[in-house]
Parts: C-alpha cells; sequence; structure tokens
C-alpha cells in the first residue's frame, strides 16, 4: 500500500464516522417565547393586558380598620371595632359600541358585637356592565354622593337598576330606572310589599371654573312620593366649601329622614398629608308620622369636625367626632370613629 493510497482510506473512514455523528448529534429546541404581563395605559393608571386578550383589567381595594364610639348626655358611653376588606375588579375593552366595561366589588366586615349576622359573610358590594354611557347591574345611585366629611346625611341607595349617562368635559346627564325594595321601621312597610317597585332619578351636573353643581330628582312609583337634592361645590381660598339641600314629599325609597334638610362643610387642605372638615346639618321636619307626612313639631340638627391625614402613600387615617341633637329626643349624642386605611 502506497501513501497515496493510505491517505485516501483514511479520508473515506473520516468521512464515515463524521457522518454517524452528526446523525447522532442531539439539537436543543428553540424556548418558547414568554408572554409578559403588559401595561394598559388606555384607561387609565392601574391596567394591565389580560394575558391572550385585548381585555384590561385593574385590580384594587382596601382593608379598613376602626374603632366606632358613642356617648350620650348622661354619658352612656359604647364602642365597638370593626374591619372592612374590599376587593374591586374592573375590566374595559375597545369595540365598535365604545369602550365596554365591567365592574365587580366584593367586601366583608368582621366585628364582634353579636348583634350583626352577616359578620364575616362575603357580599357583592357592587356589579354592573357599561357599555358607552349605558350602565345595568347592582349599584350605588345617584344619591350615594355625599360632602366630602363624615356629618352629613344626604341619602344613600344601593340597588339594580338600567340607566345611561351622557359625560363631556364639564357637563353630564343621566337618567335610571332603579328596582325598590327598601322597608320601613314605624309602619310604613306595607308600601314595600313584593320585589317589584320601581323608581326612577335623574342628575345634572356642570362645572364652571372653581365652581362644581348636581341637581339630583327622584320619584318612588310604589309609594307616589319624591325627593329632590341640590348640591354646589366651590374652591374657596385654601379649601373646598360644599353645601347641600334637599325636599322629600314624603315616604320614598330615595330620602326620607325629614321634610328638608340643609348641609354645609368647609375641607381645608392645611397641607398635602392633613386636611381638616368642620360640618354640620339641620333638618326640618324630622321623621315620618304617616306615609305622606312628616313630623313637623320636631327638628335636628348635627355638628362635627373630620381630620384625614395621609401618612404614607396608601395609608390613611381618619379621625371623625359629631354631636347630634333632636327635639324629641331627652339626650344628645356624641358619636365617630378612628380609622386606619390601607389601599391599594
Amino acid at each position: 500500500m502506497n501513501i497515496k493510497s493510505l491517505l485516501l482510506g483514511s479520508a473515506a473512514a473520516l468521512a464515515v464516522v463524521s457522518g454517524a455523528q452528526a446523525a447522532d448529534a442531539i439539537v436543543a429546541a428553540e424556548p418558547e417565547p414568554m408572554e409578559y404581563v403588559r401595561v394598559c395605559d388606555a384607561f387609565g393608571t392601574g391596567y394591565f393586558y389580560i394575558p391572550g386578550s385585548e381585555t384590561c383589567l385593574k385590580i384594587s381595594g382596601y382593608v379598613r380598620f376602626e374603632t366606632q364610639f358613642s356617648e350620650d348626655d348622661n354619658e352612656d358611653f359604647d364602642w365597638n371595632m370593626r374591619t372592612r376588606a374590599k376587593v374591586n375588579f374592573e375590566a374595559k375593552s375597545d369595540s365598535e359600541l365604545g369602550t365596554i366595561g365591567s365592574y365587580i366589588a366584593v367586601r366583608t366586615w368582621a366585628e364582634n358585637d353579636g348583634a350583626d349576622d352577616t359578620t364575616n359573610d362575603l357580599e357583592i358590594d357592587e356589579a354592573y356592565i357599561t357599555v358607552g354611557g349605558l350602565k345595568v347591574g347592582y349599584m350605588y345611585n345617584y344619591w350615594d354622593n355625599d360632602l366630602s366629611g363624615e356629618v352629613d346625611d344626604l341619602g344613600s341607595n344601593r340597588l339594580n337598576a338600567v340607566g345611561y349617562q351622557y359625560t363631556a368635559d364639564a357637563f353630564s346627564a343621566g337618567v335610571f330606572l332603579d328596582e325598590l325594595t327598601k322597608n320601613y321601621s314605624g309602619g310604613f312597610d306595607s308600601i314595600y310589599d313584593g320585589n317589584d317597585n320601581l323608581g326612577v332619578e335623574g342628575q345634572i351636573a356642570a362645572t364652571f371654573g372653581v365652581v362644581t353643581a348636581e341637581l339630583l330628582g327622584s320619584y318612588d312609583f310604589a309609594a307616589e312620593n319624591g325627593a329632590i337634592r341640590a348640591k354646589l361645590l366651590a374652591d374657596v381660598g385654601p379649601g373646598t366649601f360644599g353645601l347641600a339641600a334637599i325636599y322629600s314629599t314624603g315616604a320614598n325609597a330615595y330620602y326620607d329622614v325629614s321634610e328638608w334638610t340643609v348641609a354645609a362643610e368647609y375641607a381645608v387642605k392645611l397641607s398635602d398629608k392633613f386636611t381638616l372638615t368642620p360640618g354640620v346639618q339641620y333638618w326640618d321636619s324630622y321623621g315620618l308620622v304617616s306615609a305622606d307626612d312628616f313630623d313637623s313639631s320636631n327638628d335636628a340638627w348635627k355638628a362635627g369636625l373630620t381630620l384625614d391625614y395621609k401618612v404614607a402613600e396608601g395609608l390613611t387615617a381618619k379621625v371623625a367626632v359629631n354631636y347630634f341633637d333632636e327635639d324629641a329626643a331627652d339626650d344628645g349624642v356624641w358619636d365617630g370613629f378612628v380609622r386606619l386605611q390601607r389601599s391599594f
């Protein structure tokens, strides 16, 4: 065998070995692309895209701890601690009909007073659907919009409703049909027998510079009574002045505390963290004596002070102290609370 034959044979053997190794080689699979959560800024802060969809989701809520107290002029003192937890889920997406949204809020109270059968029960706080200005579901209505302090009582409803609200930059107007199921103490429960009573409410609101004004009207078809509320907010000096007035024709699911009431407050922003809000409210013809009549011989008033303090980002404290006096009652009552709330 000459050198040429040896070289050719070696090259052929090397080619065979290299081919066999190439056939047996292990090729690592490329990793699949990972889809990270993307921030959605189309509807404001806090939203993110649900993976695999174009729907934006926002999760928020709070944990609130407070100690309530009350004492009448005879120095009968009572207090109670309680904790409230609430979680909100907001989902929004664009469509050919406009923005489609849904909102679900669940909450629970935990307290040890032995009187509340719903303690530690999880409940639906709100659950509704929005399509543009259309809104349907279980919600707080226009009446659940008090002044910023903790003195006034301007009404509150949480009910099933359907309605539409038009909103522009400085103007809004809306009307809703409500299912009314409120019951009354004092012998007026028969007005709300059943679960199919109907009410209607409408509100217009506008902002003119530093002034915001609202006018709300409601009618309860079962009770054949209604209520009207006007509210005004104005930035004055270092704070915001608030004024509200209500007229009610009699027993109705929207407002039945008195025939007339006027409330006022001034929320003073003393610093970036501290707000002080004194407030007062007066009720004329306080309390019902029949389905259509208030007690013209009984008036009431309430005055108090609310302190709000921002402890840190997402952590706030609130202290409220109020005094309430009613003509028909023997004693006035001091009440209030101390609250710490962590929001996220």
